[in-house]
């Protein structure tokens, strides 16, 4: 599908994303994080190694949606909103700690240096990405040249 492949080739070009979600007091809680996605024959899934504070699980736990936003300074914006859950599964766990070690920089991460006792340990956790809506905007976009890219 179009729209997905390049939702992941501005994603791993951008690297870095607000991830936002929503907890019980209904207010949005921001941060930054480094998701890595792939094209599955289920569709996009998207994966990141986090901790998993408090406040992400009470946030989860009480909304498992999830805002992924990426932004570059020439306005290249993509968006994915998402179904997120953790993931305990070490054989996932160790699969997805080897596809950010052997992506190519800048996306590329060894999360051995964060993480020193490896991702079968408690921490670290893993997050699932399941988009249920994808957005892509540029300059043109934003100043009504053309549509914006979206799926569905």
């Amino acid at each position: 599908m179009v729209v997905h492949k390049e939702f992941i080739d501005r994603a791993h070009q951008i690297v870095w994303c607000t991830v936002a979600t929503v907890g019980e007091d209904l207010r949005p809680r921001s941060r930054i994080l480094h998701p890595i996605w792939e094209q599955q024959p289920t569709g996009l899934t998207g994966w990141i190694v986090t901790r998993a504070t408090p406040l992400k699980r009470r946030h989860l736990a009480f909304s498992p949606h999830v805002s992924c936003s990426y932004w570059e300074p020439g306005h290249e914006v993509a968006v994915a909103d998402c179904h997120a859950e953790w993931v305990a599964d070490a054989a996932t766990r160790q699969r997805v700690w080897e596809l950010y070690r052997d992506a190519p920089a800048p996306l590329g991460y060894d999360f051995w240096s964060v993480f020193p006792d490896g991702p079968a340990a408690e921490s670290p956790s893993l997050l699932r990405l399941t988009p249920y809506r994808l957005r892509l905007t540029d300059v043109e976009t934003l100043s009504g040249r053309k549509p914006a890219l979206s799926w569905p």
